[in-house]
C-alpha cells in the first residue's frame, strides 16, 4: 500500500486558519484544470459544497473571472465542532483568454461540485485550406 505524504499540509492548514476565510476583497484561490477537447477549450473548477446560486461568472474582453462563496452550514446551538478542515468564504480565479476563443458562446455546467466551462474555439482560429488558383493563359513580355 502506498501512502502519499505532504510535509507542508499542516503548515498550509495553519496558515489558512490564521488568515481566515476568503472575502470578496481578498478571495482564496480555487483549484482548476484546463484542456482542449476538439474545438473547445474546457476549464473545470472544484467547488464542492458551493450552491449554484453562489457562483458568479463574468467575462470582460478576454478576462474570465469566476467567484464562488462557500457559506458555513447552520448548526444547532448544542453542536461542538471537533474538526474543521473544509475552507469557507469566497474563492476566485481569473484567467486571461486568448483572442482565438469565442467568449460570446461560453457554456457553464455545474454538477457534483465541479463547475465546467466550455469555450469554443473561434472560427477564425480554426485551421482551413486555401486553394491555389492557376492563372489561365500566358502573358508575353515584348520589348
Amino acid at each position: 500500500m502506498l501512502m502519499r505524504t505532504d510535509p507542508f499540509r499542516e503548515l498550509d492548514r495553519l496558515a489558512q486558519q490564521m488568515m481566515g476565510p476568503g472575502t470578496w476583497s481578498r478571495p482564496s484561490a480555487m483549484a482548476m484544470d484546463a484542456y482542449r477537447e476538439g474545438d473547445e477549450y474546457v476549464v473545470a473548477f472544484d467547488l464542492p459544497g458551493v450552491p449554484a446560486d453562489a457562483i458568479d461568472i463574468d467575462v470582460e474582453r478576454n478576462m474570465l473571472t469566476v467567484r464562488a462563496e462557500r457559506r458555513p452550514i447552520t448548526k444547532a446551538d448544542d453542536v461542538q465542532m471537533e474538526l474543521s478542515e473544509r475552507p469557507l468564504g469566497v474563492f476566485s480565479r481569473q484567467i486571461v483568454l486568448a483572442d482565438t476563443l469565442d467568449t460570446e458562446h461560453i457554456q457553464a455546467d455545474y454538477d457534483a461540485g465541479v463547475l465546467t466551462l466550455r469555450i469554443p474555439i473561434a472560427e477564425r482560429a480554426k485551421p482551413r485550406k486555401i486553394s491555389v488558383g492557376v492563372a489561365s493563359g500566358h502573358k508575353e513580355i515584348s520589348g
